[in-house]
């Protein structure tokens, strides 16, 4: 509900939607593909990720969610999952009815707006990470995910657009690069070597960011942060 200008009674309501806790390792399904959910997943702690399933059991991460984010609220609509959700780290999430989630939008249509506007964050989010895949280096794709994750932390409250807690192992990241984890160390020496990244542990900080966001190109307009009138 980050990206839209709800009244302090609204952000009440989705606040007190009803659902059940799930608290999970890492590395479990919360969502399985192929799966015909009734729930929508908030992520309440920890860090989730969307991905892809082949045939052969691998697996490609296609979105990750924050504490604040709504994994799919897609699946309102669409219950009939065609991805999985996971626990990237120890999380937890609160399933929430798609029930609950419809009847509250028929109460309100702010927050039916926001909920849309959730979703086509969702698939702007996407749509960058296609483009950044077959068209970026893989420095450029390292810079433009900091640059977005940093913004999206401090959004939320859970950092500043320099400094940010980011438990992802070198593993998971690699794979939402499209990279070897072997490549991913040499291009996070690169950026280090440059001045534009630190990290000790999960704790990611970034010297120069807007030299980062020059590298990376970013522009942050697909992540619809500014709030509507």
């Amino acid at each position: 509900m980050l990206r839209s200008p709800l009244s302090s009674a609204e952000r009440k309501a989705v606040l007190s939607l009803p659902g059940k806790e799930l608290r999970t390792s890492a590395h479990r399904d919360i969502v399985r593909p192929g799966h015909c959910s009734k729930f929508s997943s908030l992520v309440v702690d920890g860090l989730a990720g969307r991905f892809d399933q082949l045939a052969n059991g691998h697996r490609q991460i296609t979105a990750l969610h924050i504490v604040g984010d709504f994994c799919d609220l897609h699946s309102v609509a669409v219950p009939q999952t065609g991805w999985g959700i996971e626990s990237l780290t120890e999380t937890v999430v609160r399933l929430v009815p798609h029930e609950a989630l419809l009847a509250l939008s028929d109460s309100s249509m702010a927050i039916a707006m926001a909920f849309w506007r959730d979703t086509v964050v969702d698939a702007s989010v996407l749509a960058k990470w296609n483009s950044a895949l077959g068209r970026r280096s893989a420095k450029s794709r390292l810079a433009h995910l900091l640059c977005e994750m940093s913004l999206r932390f401090q959004q939320a409250g859970l950092g500043t657009d320099s400094d940010f807690h980011f438990p992802i192992t070198q593993a998971q990241l690699a794979d939402v690069l499209g990279i070897t984890a072997v490549h991913l160390n040499r291009t996070m020496q690169a950026l280090r070597q440059d001045g534009l990244l630190t990290t000790k542990g999960p704790h990611y900080h970034l010297p120069d960011r807007a030299r980062l966001c020059r590298i990376a190109e970013f522009d942050d307009r697909y992540l619809l942060l500014t709030r509507g009138p």
